[in-house]
C-alpha cells in the first residue's frame, strides 16, 4: 500500500480515537464520582477512578424508592411506544413500498408535510387534553406514534426486497398479510433492529413530552427525576436528611447526581451490543434512494 493511504488511515483512526475519548472520558469521571466520598468529590480528588471508594450513595438511592419506581415507569414507556412504533411505522411502511398502491404519491406527499409542519405544542396538549389522555402514557405514545425519518428509513428497505418474491408467493394465494409476516419481516431485520433502537433510546431519554403530558409524580421517568434530582439536590437537603451526620459523610450532591445519572444511562448503554451487528447495514440498506 502507498505511503499516503496508510498516512490517511493513520490520521483518521487517530482522530477517531480522539473523539472517543472526548465521549468517554466524561463519563468515567461521572462513575467515579458515584463511587468515590464527599470528601474526595468536595476536594476535586476524583478524575477517572473512584476515591475511597462506597456505594452509599448508589443505597441511598434505591432506599427512597422513587428511582425504582421511575424506572419501572421509563421501562413500561420504553417497551410500550417501542412496540407500538415499529408495528404502526410497519403497517405503513409496507404498501408505501408496493409500486403498485393507489395513491401511493398522495400519502407520501401528505407524510412529507409533516416533516415540514405541524400543529403545535398548544394544539397538541389541547388534542390530548379532551381526549382524556393526560396522565397516561398513551399521551407519550400516540403523540410519538410514528417517526417520518423512520418512516421512509424502513420504506425504502422494503423497495430493495426482490419483487420476485412477493409476486410468487401472490401467485401462491399468499395475502398481504401472510407476505409481510413471513416473507418481509424476516428479511428486514437489520432495518427492524436499527429501528428499534433508535425509538428505544427516544422513549428512554424522552423528558419534555413526559413533563408536559404527565404531572403526576407516581408516573414519572428516570429522566424528569434525574431533572428533579440536579435541580434540587444541595447540602441542606442531605443535613436536613435522617442520620445526616452519616449521610453527609458519603453523599454529596454531586454524588448523588453522578448516581442519578449512571443508573439512568447505564441500561440503555447495555442494549446497544446485542443491536450493533445489525445498526450499520440497517442504516445504510435503508438510508438508499430509489
Amino acid at each position: 500500500m502507498p505511503a499516503w493511504p496508510r498516512l490517511s488511515n493513520a490520521l483518521i483512526a487517530v482522530f477517531l480515537s480522539i473523539v472517543a475519548l472526548l465521549m468517554v472520558l466524561p463519563f468515567l469521571n461521572v462513575i467515579a464520582v458515584s463511587f468515590s466520598s464527599s470528601r474526595a468529590i468536595v476536594s476535586n480528588e476524583v478524575v477517572l477512578w473512584p476515591v475511597e471508594f462506597n456505594t452509599r450513595t448508589y443505597y441511598n438511592l434505591y432506599r427512597d424508592g422513587n428511582l425504582i419506581r421511575s424506572l419501572r415507569n421509563t421501562v413500561i414507556l420504553t417497551v410500550g411506544g417501542t412496540v407500538l412504533n415499529m408495528v404502526a411505522t410497519t403497517l405503513i411502511s409496507f404498501p408505501l413500498s408496493r409500486p403498485n398502491f393507489r395513491g401511493r404519491k398522495l400519502f407520501l406527499s401528505l407524510i412529507i408535510f409533516t416533516m415540514l409542519f405541524s400543529g403545535g405544542i398548544i394544539p397538541t396538549y389541547v388534542l390530548v387534553q379532551q381526549l382524556g389522555l393526560l396522565n397516561t402514557f398513551w399521551s407519550v405514545w400516540l403523540t410519538t406514534l410514528v417517526s417520518t425519518w423512520n418512516l421512509f428509513i424502513m420504506k425504502t428497505f422494503f423497495g430493495t426486497i426482490p419483487a420476485s418474491l412477493t409476486e410468487a408467493a401472490a401467485i401462491d394465494g399468499a395475502n398481504d398479510l401472510f407476505i409481510l409476516v413471513r416473507i418481509i419481516l424476516p428479511l428486514s431485520m437489520p432495518v427492524i433492529a436499527t429501528l428499534t433502537l433508535f425509538y428505544a433510546v427516544g422513549h428512554w431519554n424522552s423528558y419534555f413530552n413526559v413533563m408536559l403530558y404527565i404531572t403526576r409524580s407516581q408516573l414519572h421517568t428516570v429522566m424528569v427525576l434525574l431533572v428533579q434530582m440536579i435541580r434540587s439536590v444541595d447540602p441542606q437537603l442531605l443535613e436536613t436528611a435522617p442520620d445526616s451526620t452519616e449521610i453527609t459523610r458519603y453523599m454529596t450532591p454531586e454524588g448523588v447526581q453522578a448516581a442519578a445519572i449512571v443508573v439512568a444511562t447505564v441500561p440503555i448503554m447495555l442494549v446497544y451490543p446485542f443491536l450493533q451487528k445489525y445498526f450499520v447495514k440497517g442504516v445504510m440498506i435503508g438510508s438508499l434512494k430509489q
